[in-house]
């Protein structure tokens, strides 16, 4: 298909169906220590990757709504509310018992359901993801916050009892940490904020949280439900310039978790800014590289298969995704014929269409960027070898598999984070492996191979060089039971549905010699209920 082709696929509104069409939603309150403050201020104009002919056939952004843009004041007055609601650990968030503040999160959730249409419906028009995915990244993330309460009964039912060593009596629990910071990324706006901001909350914390730049309107449905469901100033939301309100806020001291899902640049940036890092713990999924490798004696139907899910789903912005491919030059020809076919294969269109794998790009600049990429492969002696790759109109921009990449190539050590999939040719595996040494990143890579040694000889050194290796599949964050790191500039923390939880909390201990007059104490403020961290309640 042409360039023509691809503008083609772009509706005009009498053909967007009537369950998906929007009516532009301008937001102009947000949520600060319990209350909807109205905001007369300036706004920041939200346009859709989904472009509409205008009146001249020129293709345009569909405009979805507007969001405040605060300012530095107001930031430090969201800090402010997040402080004293935690009060120094002596508010009624970090003071309630874990059952009750379960219990506000399962009245969140429930409110949060009643949202489901529209949240779903905002993140295909905000960041042009197919419905499919939309509903999944919804559905995923109320997964996770039921997982996440599970765990956390769990957990405590594990501590909800006394230990007694070398004559000493004592009770091991978790307590939060203090004020979080947590700013969620545009690729999956919803649930990777939420793997956050879920645990954050539920551990007693109080939160100052950022909404991405695209991606920001969806989480405006769900505000009153924070609002309704947790203790005033336990949420409150911050929106703006990042360059604008995050510095004060930082520069204060006064956060005590800052996570973010987003750039190491970003990151470097803001832990700079705080006066004590030795008190700043950081929570942080960060840049990507993720490499595959194709051996030799590799099933080539399932690399093929697991290299286009896992390079490509969401047109390959996810930071799991599956960023560059090496493959053994003895069957490089063979996979990049099978592969190419493939990726040809893939449905462009709009993200309510059905079948649609290939969506408008939510950042305005993403296909430019793209497209010098592969004008810098192409001047270092690559090419496009799949029909029709790196064709683009507007937002839209055909997958392209780029072949040979090699040192030199900004396809080489750039994360791309969009649909291309640079190939790289190799002889021997210790090619491979010196990449990964190299690498800045150190997330996942995948090994593709049926000879078990030789996948053996891989895994030991690649697990001292990547957080995750996978056998014959794509690289992925889940299941979320599962440890979701990196290394290097991949990540900072550990996130997973029991990680996470600890992550946002410390493990504090109350404790006494063992004689009869202390046992005395310990049983009467038990007995009586006198304390809500010192306690043998049970969760059911």
């Amino acid at each position: 298909m042409n360039t023509q082709g691809l503008s083609q696929l772009f509706p005009t509104e009498d053909q967007i169906p009537a369950d998906y069409r929007i009516e532009p939603i301008h937001q102009r309150e947000y949520l600060l220590n319990g209350e909807m403050r109205p905001w007369d201020g300036p706004v920041s104009e939200v346009f859709s990757p989904i472009c509409i002919p205008g009146a001249d056939g020129k293709l345009e952004r569909k405009l979805v709504g507007s969001f405040p843009v605060t300012g530095p004041d107001e930031a430090l007055e969201a800090l402010n509310a997040a402080v004293e609601a935690y009060d120094n650990g002596r508010g009624e968030w970090p003071q309630m018992s874990v059952a009750d503040r379960i219990g506000c999160m399962e009245t969140f959730v429930g409110k949060m359901l009643e949202q489901k249409k529209l949240v779903v419906n905002l993140i295909m028009w905000e960041i042009g993801k197919n419905l499919a995915d939309s509903t999944k990244e919804f559905d995923r993330t109320v997964k996770y916050i039921y997982d996440t309460i599970d765990t956390l009964k769990t957990m405590d039912r594990n501590s909800s009892r006394f230990r007694m060593e070398e004559g000493i009596i004592g009770q091991i629990r978790r307590s939060p940490l203090g004020v979080v910071l947590a700013m969620g990324p545009f690729n999956y706006p919803l649930n990777e904020t939420y793997t956050t901001l879920i645990p954050a909350i539920l551990m007693g914390n109080t939160i100052l949280f950022k909404t991405p730049k695209h991606g920001s309107l969806l989480h405006y449905p769900l505000l009153e439900a924070f609002r309704t469901s947790f203790p005033k100033g336990v949420v409150n939301s911050l929106y703006g310039r990042g360059a604008n309100v995050i510095p004060p806020v930082m520069q204060s001291g006064k956060v005590n978790v800052l996570t973010l899902i987003g750039s190491s640049r970003v990151a470097d940036e803001l832990q700079r800014q705080h006066p004590k890092l030795n008190r700043l713990r950081s929570i942080m999924s960060l840049d990507a590289k993720n490499a595959a490798i194709i051996l030799p004696d590799a099933d080539l139907d399932v690399a093929v298969k697991e290299c286009l899910l896992g390079a490509l789903s969401f047109n390959g912005q996810r930071c799991t995704a599956i960023k560059i491919v090496w493959v053994h030059r003895s069957v490089a020809d063979e996979f990049l014929k099978r592969f190419s076919a493939e990726v040809s294969k893939l449905k462009p269109g709009m993200p309510w269409s059905d079948g649609v794998q290939i969506t408008p790009l939510p950042e305005p600049g993403k296909p430019d960027y793209l497209a010098d990429c592969i004008q810098d492969a192409e001047a270092h002696g690559a090419s496009i070898v799949n029909e029709g790759g790196g064709e683009v109109s507007a937002s839209l921009f055909r997958p392209a598999v780029v072949y040979p990449v090699k040192e030199g190539m900004k396809l080489y050590r750039e994360e791309q984070f969009g649909p291309i999939i640079p190939v790289v040719p190799f002889d021997d595996v210790e090619e491979f492996i010196d990449y990964l040494i190299t690498d800045d990143h150190g997330m996942q890579a995948s090994i593709f191979g049926t000879d078990t040694e030789k996948i053996a000889r891989l895994i030991d050194p690649l697990v001292n060089l990547v957080s995750r290796v996978n056998i014959n599949a794509q690289c992925q964050r889940g299941p979320d039971t599962f440890p979701f790191t990196g290394r290097k500039d991949s990540a900072e923390g550990t996130l997973s549905v029991e990680d996470a939880l600890r992550s946002f909390s410390i493990r504090s201990a109350v404790a006494t010699k063992d004689t009869p007059a202390n046992k005395e104490i310990l049983n009467d403020i038990v007995g009586n209920h006198k304390s809500e961290f010192l306690s043998t309640n049970f969760i059911f």
